[in-house]
């Protein structure tokens, strides 16, 4: 099988009028970097319609009680916001190493704005002119963008049949291209299939030889099935090994743009050489300690999520389709003859699903009991023509 090459990010259609006030050609000539020419921002579409199941959000409200925690917090930060943000976010490294447990310190979390910004001081800090990362597609389509954005080699790895990936295939990809960046996306995203801590093992132990950086972006955990593990237990002895997570999906807080990692403690210190002068902000910080504090009442929505997707892998099964089994909050599924025709019939009876760009495939995010049968019954619709 034909290994993986450096590429620049897959030229996407030009830049749509909702994303920009210029034209192409104003754009283009500007002097820009080359790598970046004929590139299109990330974003899913972004349409007024009653069903939004597109974005992997938690589309459970936040709980009133979290709000006026959150509020309350804000307030109070509020009061001192002529005065920059504590630099080091004290209290929130806290209180993220005393929700994930494993034995974790506070000098082993890092916290950003997303946890897109975390993967990009990861790069701007490992990667950059002349280093390669090396991600598994289909995988998260922003770590092509986020390698561009930061001048990053972006090597291209092959999965096996099905989107899988085992232990002995990446690590032999690893061991030929020696990437100084791997990125392991589990729950995959946009398959929602979690890696198996053999593939982890594996990776690290290939990219030893090198001293490569190994990634683990778990933004999905808390959603995963009963039994799947996840990489922070294999922190302790792995320095160069990171763990990526985001407040932004169970915490139902996609607008709090909060994303961490979990780590050695001197890749923290790394990351203090790219980042931003008070790249955290005082209201950020406090959105966050706030839904720390309650974080048992935000995560009781990520059992009903999981309800729902279970109920929409049946529905899928039931209607002769094929979806992936996921450990996240959405679901992949394949079988359709033309998906393009089958998303715009869903958006036609008012549900927006995910065209991730792959034949014949979908992605629905699992959305609340009401939104969940909506896209069931709309999709019946559209495939038996009624």
């Amino acid at each position: 099988m034909r290994g993986p090459e450096v590429h620049p990010p897959p030229r996407l259609s030009r830049v749509s009028n909702s994303d920009t006030q210029s034209t192409p050609e104003a754009l283009a000539a500007l002097p820009l970097r080359e790598n970046l020419r004929g590139l299109s921002p990330y974003g899913a579409p972004q349409l007024e319609v009653p069903v939004t199941l597109n974005t992997n959000e938690n589309t459970h409200p936040v709980p009133d009680e979290v709000v006026e925690a959150i509020a309350a917090s804000v307030a109070e930060a509020a009061v001192t916001l002529n005065r920059y943000p504590d630099r080091e976010f004290t209290e929130l490294r806290k209180r993220l190493s005393e929700y994930l447990g494993h034995g974790l310190s506070e000098t082993q979390l890092w916290a950003a704005n997303g946890s897109n910004e975390i993967l990009q001081q990861l790069l701007q800090a490992f990667g950059g002119p002349g280093r390669t990362v090396m991600g598994f597609p289909p995988t998260y389509s922003m770590y092509p963008l986020l390698a561009a954005g930061t001048d990053t080699g972006y090597l291209a790895g092959v999965r096996g049949e099905n989107f899988s990936l085992s232990a002995a295939s990446a690590a032999r990809q690893v061991a030929e291209h020696r990437p100084n960046v791997v990125l392991l996306c589990s729950p995959n995203n946009p398959t929602g299939t979690a890696l198996g801590l053999d593939v982890v093992e594996a990776v690290y132990e290939a990219a030893e030889a090198h001293q490569g950086m190994v990634v683990v972006d778990e933004a999905y955990a808390e959603f995963a099935l009963a039994g799947t593990e996840s990489a922070l237990s294999l922190l302790t002895g792995r320095p160069r090994l990171v763990v990526t997570r985001t407040m932004s999906k169970a915490f139902a807080l996609a607008g709090a743009r909060l994303g961490y990692l979990a780590a050695a403690p001197e890749v923290t210190d790394a990351l203090r050489l790219v980042r931003l002068p008070y790249h955290l902000s005082a209201v950020a910080q406090a959105t966050a300690n706030a839904a720390l504090q309650h974080y048992d009442v935000l995560l009781e929505t990520v059992e009903d999520i999981k309800r729902q997707r279970d109920r929409i892998v049946e529905g899928l099964r039931a209607l002769g389709l094929d979806p992936a089994v996921s450990d996240s909050n959405f679901v992949f599924f394949g079988g359709l003859g033309d998906a393009h025709a089958v998303w715009q019939g869903l958006l036609d009876r008012g549900v927006l699903v995910r065209d991730v760009g792959i034949a014949h495939h979908l992605r629905v995010t699992a959305g609340t009991e009401a939104e969940t049968t909506a896209f069931l019954d709309a999709l019946r619709e559209v495939m038996t023509g009624a």
